[in-house]
């Protein structure tokens, strides 16, 4: 019997969540297809009825590993709140090492255009995420403060998932913590007046440019 539409979305969800799962534990490269579809139930050679290629596969699993970091995003109270969660070191299971941005992060400058393409999104959102949680300063002063934190929680937390000692892992995550926290709750201070700010096209006074 013809599988119908609705059989055929199923079946793909369940390839793009092993996948996704699978991927972000074990890396881009860390799978093969075959295992993919054994693990959803699949025959391997109903892979091309869902998929294009093995890189159409890898995007689009990417893009439903992001989705958990979009759920961390919309239930957490603020940028602060974010942080905590993310980068708690309460259990083996905590977000920042099960985080798709830091899982990926190492494999994606090997990877292919689209696949850069879809990961460059997901952090030119998360920047945008960052900047919406930070008080004070201008736009540049928290784009910068944004790409700090967003650099330093992903650095942290691929060290804590890289070493093998559990006291070690947390501790990173903690120091990270602790620290950042401390910054994102910390208003930047507003750009002086008298800063010279390359943006600022007001006219020199009367002593500009005199000795």
């Amino acid at each position: 019997m013809r599988r119908s539409k609705a059989d055929k979305a199923i079946t793909h969800s369940k390839i793009l969540t092993v996948a996704a799962k699978r991927f972000r534990e074990r890396g881009l490269e860390g799978i093969g297809v075959a295992d993919v579809m054994k693990e959803a139930g699949c025959s391997v050679g109903g892979f091309y009825k869902h998929f294009g290629s093995r890189d159409e596969l890898v995007v689009e699993a990417m893009a439903e590993a992001f989705k958990d970091v979009d759920r961390w995003e919309e239930q957490a109270a603020d940028l602060p709140a974010f942080l905590e969660a993310f980068l708690s070191d309460a259990d083996s299971k905590r977000a920042a090492l099960n985080c798709a941005v830091t899982a990926f992060a190492g494999d994606v400058r090997h990877a292919s255009t689209s696949v850069k393409t879809v990961y460059t999104q997901r952090v030119k959102h998360t920047i945008g995420y960052y900047n919406h949680g930070l008080k004070g300063g201008d736009a540049q002063s928290r784009r910068t403060r944004a790409i700090l934190l967003l650099s330093a929680a992903v650095g942290a937390a691929s060290l804590a998932r890289a070493v093998n000692d559990k006291t070690l892992s947390q501790e990173i995550l903690k120091a990270v913590r602790d620290e950042f926290i401390d910054l994102a709750q910390r208003p930047l201070p507003r750009p002086s007046r008298l800063s010279g700010a390359p943006n600022d096209d007001r006219k020199p006074g009367p002593l500009a440019g005199r000795n």
